[in-house]
Formats: structure tokens, C-alpha cells, sequence
């Protein structure tokens, strides 16, 4: 499983690492992990999977998988696919891509019968104590409307990343914990490690800009 305290880079469908760019991106994360011994993992497109899970040891994440089980679901991402592809673990449930709470679970169960890794994104308290039931590796916590901003939700609304935290460790004491949305820097990260949490997601913050080396040394620095 993913170590922690880890950032995880999703990369959603920017340009900036789709393709040759994404391949990129997981170079450049594969030498910093190298290099200060960090715990980086990157969430690519379903096409991206292949390429960049084949040039090194960094964890590559698919977006999203599916429901679903081999046979007739044309344009569905299968669990079973993506494990081939050498993804080693997913995302399920992105504010982007949004589950019915049934949907969810059966990710769960898919993911943890094909050995992926399993980030459920929620967006609050109770949804976070919801998808603690299921007994998955990781939640990661990101209020909507902080996703994307220039405010990191440590800052903005640290007693939900506190809050759910609590909530999710009185359920079950071995999952993982992650924040998101606004995240952009190390002290975002340290902030979010002392409310509790085991790490970061973050996406544009990273992926957007074209200095991504100095962005990510500074989110490094803030693990501890």
C-alpha cells in the first residue's frame, strides 16, 4: 500500500500532462522520490496509465474506475484494465466524477479484489463517515468549492479536514486520511499533517504551472 505521509498529484485532463506531458510529470516525480526518499504518487488519465506505470517505481493511480465487471459496458473504465495497464491503485468517487453510495462500495470491493490501492474522495464530515464504513484504504476530504482556488482548505475550513479526521478514525483507526482542495504549497502540507491528516491531493497547484520541479521540492519540504 501507499505509504504515508504521501502527496498524491491527480492530473485530471489538463494539457499540460496528458501524453508526452504526463510522461513527463512522472519522470520528473520518479527522480524526486528517488532523490529525498518522499511517498509521491500521480493520478493519470485511463490513456496515460500504460506509459507512465512502465518508466520507473512511481505509484501511477488511474482517475476512476467503474462498477463493473468484464463484458458489455462500452466506454467504462474496468477495474481489470487498469490493473493490467500497471496502474496501482485508483481514484473513486472525485467531486468530478461523482458515485451513488452502492457505486462506491462495489469500487471498494473491486479494488480490493484486484489489489488497487483506493482513494474515495468525499466533500464533508458526513460524507467521510459514510465512506469510512466501507472500510477503504484512504479518504481523501475535499470541500468543492475550495478545489481548484488559491485558499487551501487548511486554511479555509481547517475544522472540516480536524472534524473528519475524528470522525473517520473513531470507525476504523487504520484508514488513511488525506485533504485536499487549494493546496499548493509546504506549509499547506505541514498544516495538513497537523490537523491530523496522512498526507495531501492536490492537482492544479502542481500540474498547472510550468515550474513544476520547485513546486513540488517546496511541497516535499513540508512532510515531516
Amino acid at each position: 500500500m501507499l505509504s504515508t505521509p504521501t502527496i498524491v498529484v491527480n492530473v485530471k485532463t489538463y494539457l499540460e500532462a496528458t501524453a508526452s506531458s504526463a510522461l513527463q510529470l512522472t519522470q520528473l516525480m520518479n527522480t524526486l522520490a528517488s532523490e529525498t526518499g518522499a511517498s509521491l504518487a500521480l493520478a493519470v488519465q485511463a490513456t496515460d496509465i500504460y506509459q507512465c506505470a512502465h518508466i520507473g517505481k512511481l505509484p501511477i493511480f488511474s482517475q476512476h474506475i467503474d462498477p463493473i465487471t468484464p463484458g458489455s459496458h462500452t466506454g467504462w473504465t474496468l477495474p481489470q484494465a487498469v490493473v493490467q495497464a500497471g496502474a496501482q491503485g485508483t481514484l473513486i468517487n472525485h467531486s468530478e466524477h461523482r458515485l451513488t453510495l452502492a457505486d462506491i462500495d462495489l469500487c471498494v470491493t473491486l479494488a480490493k479484489k484486484h489489489h488497487l490501492d483506493h482513494i474515495i474522495c468525499t466533500n464533508n464530515v458526513t460524507t467521510s463517515k459514510a465512506a469510512a464504513t466501507l472500510t477503504p484504504q484512504f479518504i481523501a476530504i475535499e470541500p468543492p468549492e475550495l478545489i481548484g482556488g488559491d485558499i487551501s482548505v487548511t486554511t479555509a475550513n481547517p475544522d472540516i479536514v480536524a472534524h473528519s479526521v475524528r470522525s473517520v478514525k473513531a470507525i476504523d483507526k487504520k484508514i488513511h486520511v488525506l485533504c485536499g482542495a487549494g493546496v499548493k504549497n509546504g506549509n499547506d502540507v505541514t498544516r495538513a499533517i497537523e490537523l491530523g491528516s496522512d498526507g495531501v491531493l492536490l492537482a492544479s497547484g502542481v500540474v498547472k504551472p510550468a515550474n513544476k520541479e520547485e513546486i513540488l521540492r517546496d511541497l516535499i519540504s513540508g512532510l515531516p
